[in-house]
């Protein structure tokens, strides 16, 4: 299956981490397709760098924060008009530079615990309303979590990144076994090792030319995004009309 802008157009996404790697790439991928975007990022002047560039809708906030995340629903609802698609694509390493769990703080597990777990959970929950009526609507609705092999595979100094992603792809299986009714989709995706200033943080050593290009994650992740729009369709949405 490829994807092409009329399947893509008008469809209403929201992306969280949107001003760099990966997030960025969906971005730019989504509002050049038509699709109506909005995505969260921490600082405002990167929020508005991109909006300018891609004609997205820029939220400044942090997921990370409780009190944001009702606040930055009802500002993707109301700029868009409802949600079909919510990626949570923000990320956090834990300790920079990446530590044996021996030698990891506690507060830097919490913060790779807050960042890829509990904010992607909030935020899920704040829009999960919105999502379900986009499948009543039969447009579909989709939640992808953005994943890691981290999460399956255990790699020495990746303790809090690995057993947060790992948290996160197991809430993601729950979600998707509770939403059937709903007609929610949940999907967790590993994008793969990519040239992104999260990756240069945790390798710096990492030769660039080895990496996937973001541009070309976000191209699968599309993928993924337009086949589970077309399940969801076929789910046994309840008061679906």
């Amino acid at each position: 299956m490829t994807h092409n802008d009329a399947t893509i157009s008008g469809l209403r996404v929201a992306v969280t981490g949107g001003t760099s790697g990966l997030g960025l790439a969906l971005v730019r991928l989504l509002a050049a397709g038509g699709a109506h975007v909005a995505f969260v990022a921490r600082t405002a002047a990167d929020v508005e760098r991109v909006a300018t560039e891609t004609g997205a809708v820029g939220i400044v906030g942090d997921v990370g924060e409780k009190d944001d995340a009702y606040p930055l629903a009802l500002q993707i609802t109301a700029n868009l008009g409802g949600l079909d698609v919510l990626i949570n694509n923000a990320s956090s390493l834990g300790p920079i530079p990446l530590s044996p769990l021996a030698d990891t703080e506690c507060e830097d597990l919490e913060e790779a615990l807050r960042i890829n777990v509990v904010a992607p959970f909030r935020l899920t929950k704040a829009l999960f309303g919105s999502l379900a009526a986009s499948a009543r609507q039969g447009r579909g609705a989709v939640v992808i979590n953005i994943s890691s092999d981290a999460a399956v595979n255990a790699y020495p100094t990746w303790g809090a990144y690995g057993a947060s992603k790992a948290a996160l792809h197991h809430l993601t299986a729950i979600w998707e076994e509770e939403s059937n009714e709903a007609g929610i989709r949940f999907l967790s995706i590993d994008p793969g090792d990519m040239d992104t200033p999260l990756h240069a943080l945790a390798d710096p050593e990492a030769d660039p030319a080895t990496l996937k290009r973001p541009a070309d994650s976000a191209s699968e992740v599309l993928e993924a995004i337009l086949d589970a729009l077309s399940t969801a369709a076929t789910l046994p949405s309840v008061g679906r009309r």
